[in-house]
């Protein structure tokens, strides 16, 4: 097929978590057949027509000079390339700022949107910002033949919310296994002896929560590591009220990933308070470097960790982490496995993509076969996607029935692996 991958800042990845997925779907993509394009700022620093068998389509991006607004324009100059290209399938990442343009999109090409998480949520926008992001996500339901979440809690809310089903497939992650304890010298902590988090300094990922739980914690003298931007309005006020602490230091971003896995690895607890959005990049890179993971109480975390994670919810909470987790515990050493194995068996790259490509196939059938009158049933596309029809649309309570009897499934199908693969790795050491 000839696939397009829009919504990103292009490929390799220099950026971020949408950027880092298309690099490794189109790379796979590539490898199992398909015509693959991918559409690339022209400020990328990448700069040439070909990227490991992938095409790369630079497109105007006039955010360097207009900020925000320019990724309006970007995304515009993309889709009116598009319709020039003729895809089977163009692959949307994201909706903030394509979805207007949803009007433009070719008719003949399948429409997938990934829909991100609940950007309108995030507390950093004002109202009018926040009114038209729900607009742009109502824009992008309505124009997409076919949605992809990245956690339960987003296909929960998109069925609720638009009465839409979506395909539920979540980010992937590589399985840190190299670590170099050599790396702590740099930033003066040693193995097991500080606590730390990775975000975006922003209110709804909770940092205020954490670092006043923190530093209120009783005889607990260990380092505290608070690792992203801080030269923002948000990271100063921060850095104010918690900048006196002696073991709050504020580290800055750090974008070399084999330093980020190895200050996750040697760590003692591992703060996840983002709460908004569906699958966390960062959550799933904290479990595949065997971090013992206290995570934000709220369905998109709960859906990842399950009960292998601590939860906190106010600062009282986080306080009782601190001064009674440590990750030499058995407890810790149980639950650590647990989410390293789930890397392995639920969101390897390889498994991802595997679920993406299905997902294309079955849905190029579903729309070509539909637009020449035949009804399509696939295992993959009945009724697990698409928009529900008005003819044939269960009662609420039904729906709600069915999906909870999915997700328990789901829930029980991973446990059940996870069981299996332990036993089985049992086994092989006691004859080996």
């Amino acid at each position: 097929m000839k696939i397009a991958i829009t919504g990103t800042r292009g490929v390799p990845n220099h950026y971020g978590g949408f950027e880092q997925f298309a690099e490794h779907l189109s790379e796979y993509l590539v490898r199992d057949g398909h015509e693959v394009t991918v559409y690339n700022s022209h400020t990328h620093p990448y700069q040439g027509a070909e990227w490991k068998g992938v095409k790369i389509r630079h497109c105007h991006d006039p955010e360097d000079k207009f900020g925000t607004i320019g990724q309006f324009f970007y995304d515009l100059s993309c889709i009116l390339d598009c319709r020039r290209r003729d895809y089977d399938i163009i692959l949307q990442l994201g909706y903030t700022s394509n979805s207007v343009w949803g009007f433009l999109l070719p008719k003949r090409s399948v429409i997938i949107t990934n829909m991100d998480g609940m950007e309108w949520k995030r507390s950093k926008y004002k109202p009018i910002v926040q009114k038209f992001l729900r607009w742009a996500e109502k824009l992008a339901v309505k124009t997409s033949d076919f949605l992809i979440s990245d956690s339960i809690g987003i296909q929960d809310y998109l069925l609720q919310k638009y009465k839409v089903r979506s395909q539920y497939i979540p980010y992937g992650a590589s399985l840190f296994e190299n670590p170099d304890i050599e790396v702590l010298q740099q930033y003066g902590v040693e193995k097991y002896g500080y606590d730390m988090l990775i975000a975006r300094l922003e209110p709804e990922n909770n940092i205020e929560t954490i670092l006043e739980g923190v530093t209120s914690a009783a005889g607990c003298s260990r380092t505290f590591l608070v690792i992203g931007n801080h030269n923002t309005a948000y990271g100063a006020y921060l850095k104010e009220k918690f900048g006196h602490h002696e073991q709050v230091r504020f580290i800055g971003g750090i974008y070399d990933m084999h330093k980020l896995n190895n200050l996750r690895y040697f760590s003692n607890i591992y703060f996840h308070g983002h709460s908004v959005g569906g699958t966390n990049p960062s959550l799933l890179e904290a479990m595949s470097s065997n971090t013992y993971i206290c995570a934000n109480k709220n369905i998109f975390n709960f859906s990842i960790l399950g009960n292998d994670a601590t939860y906190f919810s106010n600062a009282a909470e986080v306080r009782q982490m601190v001064e009674t987790m440590e990750k030499t515990s058995e407890e810790a050493r149980f639950k650590i496995f647990n989410n390293h194995r789930k890397i392995r068996t639920t969101y390897s790259w390889d498994d991802i993509n595997g679920q993406y490509i299905r997902f294309m196939i079955d849905a190029y059938k579903e729309k070509n076969f539909a637009q020449k009158g035949v009804e399509v049933f696939s295992p993959r596309t009945f009724p697990s996607f698409g928009r529900l029809r008005k003819n044939a649309q269960p009662s609420e309570e039904r729906l709600r029935e069915l999906e909870e009897e999915n997700a328990r499934l789901k829930s029980m199908y991973a446990d059940l692996s996870l069981i299996h693969n332990t036993y089985k790795e049992a086994v092989t050491r006691s004859m080996s």
